[in-house]
């Protein structure tokens, strides 16, 4: 654990939500979630020191790119600092809700992952559902959003997404359960978090 790491979750504890960097296991099982066979469009909220970062950034190939999106100045600044050399990784110094606007700016339309290991429990519920949206509207048909949290309750906010499925870490203090929700490859209309009429049915595929 760096010394970075450990000041800055005794300021801000809710935010940064674990007192150590997530384990080598986890990490490995977060990346083993991905295909990297191919250039990849990825996004990660919340990186913080970067360790899922830097096996992304190891993973993918030249012509992929890996956007880090780290509210923390003090991270934010570390992250560029290591990534500094490496034109594939960019450093977003604002909250993951602007991952539209930051797409949109670079032409590029959806990711094909996204991954993230913010606490989403201590998120406002609209806020945690409007950012919930963003995630899925801005994933490629096929894509995937790829989380690692110390509880599952996401899964009953995510329902709009097409699959879910969790598997428990035990090899991370604290253990954390990777939950990996899918966006099906095509899809009739276009999701999104509203009360359904009662005249409408709800596809089967669209349960978690």
């Amino acid at each position: 654990m760096s010394a970075l790491f450990f000041k800055r979750f005794l300021q801000k504890p809710f935010q940064i939500a674990s007192i150590i960097p997530s384990s080598k296991a986890l990490v490995e099982r977060v990346a083993a979630k991905m295909d990297f066979t191919a250039p990849r469009i990825i996004a990660e909220y919340g990186p913080g020191e970067g360790v899922h970062s830097r096996e992304l950034a190891a993973r993918i190939s030249p012509d992929s790119q890996l956007f880090l999106f780290e509210l923390d100045r003090a991270f934010s600044r570390d992250l560029e600092r290591q990534f500094a050399h490496d034109r594939r990784v960019h450093v977003i110094n604002r909250d993951a809700a602007s991952l539209p606007e930051e797409l949109a700016e670079r032409g590029i339309n959806q990711c094909d992952y996204i991954l993230s290991g913010i606490p989403f429990s201590i998120l406002e519920i609209r806020k945690k559902r409007a950012l919930l949206q963003d995630t899925y509207d801005a994933l490629k048909p096929g894509g995937a959003f790829i989380i690692y949290q110390v509880t599952n309750e996401l899964r009953q906010h995510a329902t709009f997404f097409d699959r879910a499925e969790s598997e428990y870490c035990l090899q991370n203090i604290p253990p954390m359960f990777i939950t990996v929700f899918h966006k099906a490859q095509t899809r009739n209309g276009h999701a999104r978090l509203v009360p359904t009429p009662a005249t409408k049915k709800i596809p089967a595929s669209r349960t978690a």
